[in-house]
């Protein structure tokens, strides 16, 4: 078999493809914007192409797909939340369609990209993780003893919907309370401008991140509260789970020390158990490639 995996990144903002070798070591990479609209086959036809042009003039020995969710893994269909022209799209059978003979696996993107880390980033060594990213929404997957956990569909490790406020803010999943509806970019900011944050309505979570690096109050207040969100949503989760390590990537991640530095002092409050007390929380560094190794790695073992 090649040592070289297709892997492919399919979200509601980009598709990305590129050629992983057995190392996990991303050798090329490109990507293209996920077409808008209802029309299932204009997507379909971007990531046909983005195929083509990956694998041109190489031998792979198959292809892994991390995908946006809900996914559903028993027929490999997708059905994501952010790119409403796929609805129960058969993605794996058209990717093995146009790589006969290949093994082809799928997984959710939250747990390509705990893999991705697990495998070549900030995971590496640990054997209990919990990958996050914190954007938009709050996205999550959890590799288990090692191995990726994926539940009974596929979904397991959609982290951003663990209540942590029973009497929070709706959520776009129909919940109260969620981490996503309070620690997610535009909902940090949300919050920001109802309390007083007087910033251009352009302005979103990276413009807010500067704000609080910058010293203004109610900058510095919406992190903290998102922070002690995502921090109680981790200690819940690593007592559930019995995890060592928590994971963070995404572009609220990149606000550095203004998310961190109030994220662990914070967990220190909720994880009280002795045999969660020492889980670290790090940020990721593989950064927009972790999806891609993370889909490499479905195939490991192979």
């Amino acid at each position: 078999m090649s040592h070289l995996t297709l892997a492919l990144d399919i979200g509601g903002t980009k598709i990305a493809a590129g050629l992983v070798d057995a190392d996990g070591t991303l050798l090329t990479s490109t990507q293209e914007p996920t077409p808008r609209g209802d029309d299932p086959e204009a997507v379909w036809t971007v990531t046909e192409h983005l195929i083509a042009a990956t694998t041109a003039g190489h031998d792979v020995g198959g292809a892994g797909i991390a995908c946006a969710g809900p996914v559903h893994l028993p027929t490999g269909t997708v059905s994501p939340i952010n790119l409403t022209a796929w609805r129960e799209f058969p993605i794996r059978d058209r990717v093995a369609g146009v790589l006969p003979g290949l093994p082809v696996r799928l997984g959710g993107d939250g747990v390509c990209m705990a893999l991705g880390e697990h495998w070549r980033g900030a995971g590496q060594g640990a054997a209990f993780v919990l990958g996050l990213v914190v954007s938009t929404g709050i996205g999550g997957g959890l590799v288990l003893d090692g191995a990726p956990y994926v539940g009974r569909t596929g979904n397991a490790g959609h982290v951003g919907h663990v209540v942590v406020d029973t009497a929070g803010p709706q959520c776009t999943c129909g919940g109260r309370g969620c981490a996503e509806a309070i620690a997610s970019g535009p909902h940090l900011v949300q919050w920001a401008r109802e309390n007083g944050w007087d910033a251009t309505p352009a302005a979103t979570a990276k413009e807010l991140a500067a704000a609080a690096a910058a010293g203004d109050p109610v900058a510095v207040r919406a992190f903290r509260r998102g922070a002690t969100a995502v921090a109680a949503m981790i200690a819940s989760v690593g007592a559930v789970c019995d995890l060592d390590l928590a994971v963070i990537g995404g572009g609220v991640a990149k606000a550095g020390p203004v998310l961190f530095d109030p994220l662990r002092e914070a967990i220190t409050h909720y994880a009280g158990l002795d045999f969660i007390a020492g889980l670290q929380v790090v940020p990721a560094q593989l950064g927009g490639d972790a999806g891609l190794v993370g889909a490499a790695a479905l195939l490991r073992g192979s």
